[in-house]
């Protein structure tokens, strides 16, 4: 008799039962994976669908890059990949936003797109009942159908300059920058065209007569012209000048012819690309000290390889870059640089991602001949001699509990 009281009693203290929902399988799983797409709207935004933070349990695999365009934009890319059941069903679509455009037109862009391609995986089984669509396009204009003239001809150029101050009572920072471009690109030429300069000093007061004084300046003028010449092709040719106090450049110019070749099409950029590319040609160098070898300036010529690797799937990232340059007055002067970056989603909720560089260093010619001093190698006022350069880093996540990330919760910040 009391064990039946305490059961019944124990059954008017459970909260009401709540009206049952869809399963989980009734509505679409999506995995959304970008990192700079706006990520949080996109959710808040299609609410039609259940977003999932592991991709095994997803009906969609949604992978969002982005590039800059030649006008100064961004183009989206997103990659609909259809999984389980729906395997084969995969689409790329792509949101392109104009240059100054702010972040609430390039985000309805982007979730404009998203919702058009999660349509057709909505409607695979017969449309659902209760799916509303509304299409409104913008009234066309007289002679939208005529192309339009561009008076600045695909030319963007961009002006930007920056000042700081960093004021202590023993130091002070004081840095000022500028950079200009002008770039025009179409689908068979390519031109960029940029000038930057930095100037930074540093003052300490170290309870001497005179404060110590210190100073780096660096300035560079850059061009590249690039043709297309097929899915595959490309050449071109690059050209500088720069001054540097610290690697001891007064002045370097330097110009060299390049050839590219892509073993995917240029046009599968967003997804993958490994591009192998070779320059030859010359660099004069003249210098505000003498060099380590007795020279104040000198004419070189030398050559470059370089290889890169870029490739985005449903199981993560993979970046990687080889560059060789040498000089071919003296073929023991070259270098060696090597970097690459993974991101790999190994099992459910277990991800592995890393990033790591490496240089062998045997084309210092432009190192002073005198010793550094002391204030110079600690507050790195100029380049010091190393035959080689490395760094690592590697991080791994592991994440449990609920599947569902489609609830996004402001309140004190993210």
């Amino acid at each position: 008799m009391l064990a039946t009281l305490f059961v019944a009693l124990l059954a008017l203290q459970q909260p009401p039962a709540l009206p049952a929902g869809p399963p989980p399988s009734a509505r679409l799983q999506v995995f959304l994976d970008c990192s700079d797409c706006f990520a949080d709207y996109l959710r808040e935004e299609t609410p039609f669908v259940d977003y999932v933070r592991d991709r095994t349990q997803a009906d969609v695999h949604v992978i969002i890059t982005s590039v800059e365009t030649g006008g100064g934009g961004r183009e989206y890319a997103l990659a609909f990949a259809g999984l389980g059941r729906r395997a084969g069903n995969d689409q790329t679509l792509k949101a392109i936003t104009g240059t100054g455009d702010p972040d609430e037109i390039r985000r309805q862009q982007v979730l404009t797109v998203l919702r058009i391609g999660l349509l057709q995986y909505l409607a695979a089984d017969g449309a659902p009942p209760q799916l509303d669509v509304n299409v409104k396009l913008a009234a066309a204009e007289p002679g939208d159908a005529a192309p339009r003239r561009d008076p600045w001809n695909n030319w963007v150029f961009s002006l930007r300059g920056s000042a700081s101050a960093d004021v202590e009572q023993s130091n002070s920072q004081r840095e000022a920058s500028g950079a200009f471009s002008a770039d025009r690109i179409t689908p068979n030429w390519k031109l960029t065209f940029g000038v930057e300069f930095d100037h930074e000093t540093e003052e300490f007061d170290l309870d001497e007569d005179d404060p110590v004084k210190v100073s780096r300046e660096e300035r560079e003028v850059n061009g590249l012209v690039v043709k297309a010449l097929g899915e595959h092709w490309s050449l071109g040719a690059t050209g500088e000048l720069r001054s540097s106090t610290f690697d001891n450049t007064r002045l370097r110019i330097g110009a060299a012819p390049a050839i590219e070749y892509n073993f995917f099409p240029y046009s599968a950029y967003q997804r993958r690309q490994l591009r192998v590319n070779y320059a030859l040609g010359l660099v004069h160098q003249s210098y505000y000290e003498e060099t380590l070898f007795g020279k104040l300036e000198e004419t070189l010529p030398g050559h470059e390889l370089a290889v890169n690797y870029a490739q985005t799937e449903r199981w993560g990232s993979v970046e990687g870059e080889v560059e060789w340059f040498q000089y071919l007055n003296d073929l023991s002067k070259s270098r060696l640089e090597a970097n690459g970056e993974l991101s790999w989603r190994i099992v459910r909720g277990l991800s592995i991602s890393g990033e790591a560089n490496a240089s062998r260093i045997r084309d210092q010619i432009s190192l002073r001949r005198r010793d550094a001093t002391q204030e110079e190698i600690l507050l790195r006022l100029l380049e010091l001699q190393s035959d080689y350069q490395y760094g690592f880093s590697v991080s791994l996540t592991y994440t449990f509990g609920s599947i569902f990330s489609s609830i996004v919760n402001p309140r004190f910040g993210q």
